[in-house]
């Protein structure tokens, strides 16, 4: 198993940034791709970005990209996420995920993920 563990979230004013960390441990993190999700209060959790095993391979979801970074560091065992131009919709616990050995083919369910942080909590003022 993979134990992943988030950190980085706050409480920030609109048109902020932020980095979150997603921190592996249990397995060796280069043989998993990527993933964070996000979920409002209220709303199902959704897809936000995924990463590839060595990291050349990224895709968004249509609502963050242009502002959001995914990335890893292998030898840290570590992956992130950029949030830039933060706004309050944006406000929501965010979680990272983790599929061994490949991107899964539909990579925006959750269900694909064999593996979940326990989340952190970003909050975006106006």
């Amino acid at each position: 198993q993979v134990q992943l563990v988030e950190s980085g979230g706050g409480l920030v004013q609109a048109g902020g940034s932020l980095r979150l960390s997603c921190a592996a441990s249990g397995r060796i993190f280069s043989n998993y791709a990527m993933a964070w999700f996000r979920q409002a209060p209220g709303k199902e959790r959704e897809f936000v970005a995924v990463i590839s095993l060595t990291g050349g391979t990224t895709y968004y979801s249509d609502s963050v990209k242009g502002r959001f970074t995914i990335s890893r560091d292998n030898g840290k065992n570590t992956g992130y996420l950029r949030i830039n131009s933060l706004k309050p919709e944006d406000t929501a616990v965010y979680y990272c995920a983790a599929k061994s050995l490949r991107i899964p083919n539909i990579y925006q369910r959750s269900d694909e993920y064999n593996y979940w942080g326990q989340g952190t909590q970003v909050t975006v003022s106006s």
